[in-house]
């Protein structure tokens, strides 16, 4: 390796929703070129905007609002057909009742926010007041009538008998536009692409690789999960196998239609373009 380069700086999710792009990626490959920095979402987005991140699973509605920066690694996304598990809205009254209700989002999110924004405006007609607040369910709700959670804060809280009206804002979205949803997407700086081509190359095959092996036998991450969080195989298994990591013209679609409603509502400057890094050259998805 070249001493004029620093590692490049790999962010990686605090969440086990993209444990499958990382669980087997090998490393020791890649002796002082990468190294990993683990946050939360809203922190990964942040560093990755002032650059001190290079390559990151940033939330989708952050890539949003840095397409002149980034490009996206194909075929990599943490995406939702129909139920995420991960992303729920624990609310006392129905969706279309929320209209001025007091709502705690949470300190760790961006995507989810603005999803949540987007289905209760576009939707349902309702502007509540929102507010945002650590993600602990019995705290945000002491302050509000609904509250948001989202990874493993989310999954914890699913597990109890707490009384309230649970919506899965994946299953939502879906059932309101029958999209895909994704949640994060793996986004690149644009110059790092220009300045190491090839290490790019060989940390995205890396990734596919992990990708690979880890959704090949899920017994391991499952054994994982239980012992940082609990829950049962069978639950982890389940949530495993129902995420999708692929990022192709499905997920493409869903996510364009997001970015055209945040976009209409005014929560993105421009409705953002969709394009994709590959060894030769940056493509843009135009249809």
């Amino acid at each position: 390796m070249s001493s004029t380069y620093k590692p490049v700086r790999i962010g990686r999710i605090d969440f086990t929703n993209v444990w499958p792009l990382f669980y087997n990626f090998p490393l020791e490959r890649f002796q002082g070129e990468v190294e990993f920095i683990t946050q939360v979402p809203t922190q990964l987005n942040a560093a990755m905007a002032k650059g001190e991140i290079d390559i990151g699973p940033i939330s989708s509605f952050s890539y949003g609002e840095h397409t002149d920066d980034y490009v996206l690694l194909p075929n990599m996304s943490v995406s939702a057909h129909k139920r995420v598990k991960s992303i729920l809205l624990f609310h006392r009254k129905p969706l279309e009742e929320l209209s001025g209700a007091s709502i705690a989002l949470p300190t760790t999110s961006a995507t989810s926010v603005n999803l949540l924004k987007i289905i209760l405006r576009r939707f349902y007609e309702a502007e509540p007041e929102y507010h945002y607040d650590a993600p602990v369910l019995k705290d945000m709700l002491k302050s509000a009538d609904a509250a948001l959670l989202i990874g493993d804060h989310a999954i914890r809280e699913s597990w109890k008998d707490n009384g309230l009206m649970v919506t899965d804002l994946a299953e939502e979205w879906n059932r309101l536009t029958g999209q895909w949803m994704s949640f994060a997407v793996c986004a690149i700086r644009k110059q790092l692409v220009e300045e190491r081509p090839e290490l790019v190359s060989r940390i995205y095959r890396a990734f596919m690789e992990s990708k690979r092996e880890s959704l090949s036998d899920l017994s391991s991450m499952v054994r994982d999960a239980q012992g940082l969080l609990g829950g049962t195989a069978s639950y982890w298994e389940q949530y495993f196998s129902s995420l999708i990591y692929e990022f192709g013209p499905e997920q493409q679609a869903g996510l364009k239609l997001y970015y055209r409603y945040a976009w209409e509502l005014g929560f993105l400057k421009q409705e953002a373009p969709i394009q994709l890094w590959n060894d030769k050259t940056l493509t843009q998805v135009t249809e």
